[in-house]
């Protein structure tokens, strides 16, 4: 069917040329037209879970939906159920006392969150400070909103920590946010409470905004810690935890932000014009789920992905790849031979000779260039299916 005259004379937003499609909506379509020509692609690409959340948590959701008045829409600031449920849980695994009603949010999901406080705290034009590398929807969500991005480097020798000296040096006039996010993705970088405390620190001298994204402090780490832990970091701090990692719920799509009464009241005011409140059986399993009790969390979070990351080293051994042995969360970040020119040739070869996705670090930044990253939300079977097939291909 060709164009018509008339749509081909309608033009995008201007916003639409400051980014592109996300990297991985577009690879998987690839994958997926692989995998149609019978080319079986194994994925260690995305870190989506693959194992279920508790069976409480599923039984609560499927009482809810049963009841016939659960089906209507639900307050916007969460039902005190679900708020009161983060509160106690970042009281009995951080430490961190959180009013219920005051300085929660719960969210569609962190990615969600970053939309609502960027629009809360950043107008067009004003500054964001944004890890290299670092998560790529802190960079595009906002040039979508004019804000103007401004890198910050992460580098290996310093253990992927923020360089304090460097950001001193910097231009920091008109940032309004700076974006974290420990335990790191993609690098695996451990949070650490001296870095921490440099933030806040940080963050009140020049009156600046810190938002860390903690999503991964349950995986493969024994002590998860807060950025709230720091004395005074919620007058001048943000944090966004999820249910999508730690509790294997990433299509629930269950997130929160906790802050001071200000900041939480303000990004509820944007969040309330854009979406209404989860359902309520999703709310209320949400809040059933953040009772799991430790062993649960030892096992789902410690020993399934302690197994796949011990399969996810020998692959990095086998493609000749260096990486420290202390990161954490649900992915292994390694740099890549010198042979390779780029961390894309590596993967692209694994992709189309031994079929198994792989994650090229430039999606990250300019500093992932020469690195790559292996999801472990794959079977123990996969990753060592995965695993042969890399083997195979590189004695060849």
């Amino acid at each position: 069917m060709t164009e018509s005259k008339q749509t081909s004379n309608i033009k995008p937003a201007d916003r639409l040329s400051a980014v592109s499609e996300y990297y991985f909506s577009r690879k998987l379509k690839e994958v997926a037209r692989l995998n149609a020509e019978g080319k079986d692609i194994i994925s260690l690409a995305i870190g989506s879970p693959d194992m279920p959340p508790s069976k409480a948590t599923i039984d609560k959701l499927c009482e809810v939906a049963r009841q016939d008045d659960a089906h209507g829409y639900q307050p916007t600031m969460g039902t005190p159920e679900l708020r009161h449920a983060m509160a106690d849980f970042y009281k009995r695994w951080y430490g961190v006392e959180l009013d219920p009603l005051t300085e929660i949010q719960p969210l569609i999901g962190s990615k969600e969150g970053i939309l609502h406080v960027t629009l809360a705290f950043v107008n067009p034009g004003e500054k964001v400070l944004v890890p290299n590398p670092g998560y790529p929807t802190y960079t595009s969500l906002s040039k979508i909103l004019g804000a103007e991005v401004v890198n910050y480097n992460l580098r290996e020798d310093d253990g992927w920590q923020p360089d304090f000296d460097e950001l001193e040096c910097m231009d920091l006039s008109n940032v309004r946010l700076m974006w974290t996010n420990y335990p790191n993705m993609p690098t695996g970088a451990p949070a650490r409470m001296a870095t921490y405390e440099r933030l806040v620190d940080f963050a009140r001298r020049h009156s600046i905004v810190i938002v860390n994204d903690n999503p991964y402090s349950f995986i493969l780490n024994k002590k998860p810690i807060s950025l709230l832990q720091v004395p005074g970091a919620k007058d001048c701090c943000i944090e966004f935890n999820s249910m999508s990692k730690s509790h294997n719920m990433p299509g629930w799509r269950v997130g929160m932000c906790a802050s001071n009464q200000t900041f939480i009241s303000w990004i509820l005011k944007i969040k309330s014009n854009i979406d209404s409140g989860t359902f309520r059986g999703i709310q209320l399993a949400a809040a059933e789920a953040y009772n799991n009790n430790a062993e649960w969390h030892r096992q789902a979070n410690i020993t399934t992905y302690r197994n796949r990351r011990d399969t996810a080293e020998q692959i990095m051994d086998v493609l000749g790849c260096t990486y420290d042995k202390s990161q954490v969360g649900m992915f292994l970040w390694g740099k890549i031979p010198d042979k390779y020119a780029n961390a894309e040739e590596l993967t692209e070869r694994m992709l189309h000779e031994a079929r198994v996705f792989i994650t090229p670090g430039f999606i990250f930044g300019s500093n992932g260039e020469r690195y790559i990253r292996i999801s472990l939300c794959a079977k123990d079977e996969k990753i060592k299916e995965a695993l042969k097939r890399i083997s195979n291909i590189m004695k060849q």
